[in-house]
């Protein structure tokens, strides 16, 4: 792990015990918590929890003593039995969806986690792959202030790329690795309302988020499938609108009741200093974001993903990370050890 410097809290936050192995060697059988019925309550989760374990041990680990890797296993528990049954929003983007060997360290952490009986709700974007297909038709990418400008012609690509090729790849992915998840759209049961973002002159289709409607995911997280957002929405009038898939997460996050908030991105998370690597913020609060910001320490990319999480905290979400979606399973890292994989915010 990097090194790392927490800032002082307004409200501590308590993490459970020490986790001594952040390699997360999981054993590849699960005799040691059978016996457990609170974990393996649910049908589907004693169904696939052994594919999902499988799925990220790594193929040398028979070389550990299996007292070791079931060592490691019960030391995960206080974690399991901490975060059952609460639901865990996870923003998807950056380096992780670029690399196969992150995006699949990613996959095999969600179905884990759901496994284990917490509930996942999985949003996702899908910028390199929508700048792709953009170039294929001989479009060139346009940016406004970090923002995508969307004509009518982008849109159409957006929600084909985001809706029809990136979504339905990754549900293929996590139902192959042992869980079921179902792919969704903002559009949806009108899951997101849109309305036009306040520079819609400059930014096009570009849309802010009205109002979340949230009854279509709760039958799905409360049987444990995973839905998998494309962060594409409409207005009341059926215009399609693109979406910042932080925004989106956040929102989401925030209509849910979430235990937690994970956006997933290209940076080890908060930095005290941002020319030094060694400097993360293990855990703030929002005065403390507050005061960085002022201070110009969070400043560019990072801005809207504080102020998303801040934003998502305000409206009754507990905790809010923005994560290193660079480090293998780094989401494991977060939720079951006391190291974390990033910037943990509190309210």
């Amino acid at each position: 792990m990097l090194a790392a410097k927490t800032l002082p809290l307004s409200s501590p936050v308590t993490k459970v015990s020490n986790f001594p192995d952040s390699s997360l060697l999981l054993p590849k059988s699960i005799p040691a918590i059978k016996g457990n019925r609170n974990i393996l309550s649910n049908p589907f989760q004693a169904s696939c929890l052994k594919t999902s374990l499988e799925s990220v041990v790594a193929p040398d680990t028979q070389s550990y003593p299996g007292a070791t890797r079931v060592k490691i296993l019960s030391e995960a528990l206080p974690f399991i039995q901490k975060f059952r049954g609460k639901t865990i929003v996870v923003k998807y983007g950056g380096a992780a969806m670029k690399s196969e060997a992150l995006q699949a360290s990613v996959i095999a952490d969600l179905v884990l986690l759901s496994c284990v009986g917490m509930r996942i709700v999985f949003v996702h974007g899908g910028g390199p792959e929508i700048n792709q297909w953009l170039g294929k038709l001989g479009i060139k990418p346009n940016f406004l202030n970090g923002l995508r400008v969307t004509d009518a012609s982008t849109m159409e690509i957006v929600s084909m790329v985001l809706v029809g090729k990136v979504n339905k790849h990754l549900v293929s992915l996590i139902n192959k690795a042992g869980a079921t998840a179902v792919g969704l759209s903002g559009i949806d049961g009108h899951l997101l309302t849109a309305r036009p973002s306040p520079n819609s002159e400059q930014l096009g289709f570009v849309g802010d988020i009205a109002s979340v409607d949230p009854s279509v995911l709760r039958p799905l997280i409360d049987n444990y499938h995973i839905p998998v957002i494309a962060s594409v929405a409409a207005d009341k009038r059926g215009q399609s609108y693109n979406i910042n898939a932080d925004t989106a997460a956040g929102e989401l996050a925030a209509a849910l009741g979430a235990e937690k908030l994970l956006l997933l991105t290209d940076v080890a998370g908060i930095l005290e200093d941002r020319n030094d690597p060694g400097s993360l913020v293990k855990q703030i609060d929002i005065k403390g974001v507050k005061k960085m910001t002022d201070d110009g320490k969070i400043a560019g990319g990072m801005i809207p993903k504080v102020n998303c999480c801040v934003r998502s905290l305000a409206q009754g979400v507990k905790t809010a990370s923005i994560i290193d979606g660079r480090l293998q399973h780094s989401l494991l890292l977060e939720i079951l050890t006391d190291e974390g994989a990033g910037t943990m915010i509190t309210g």
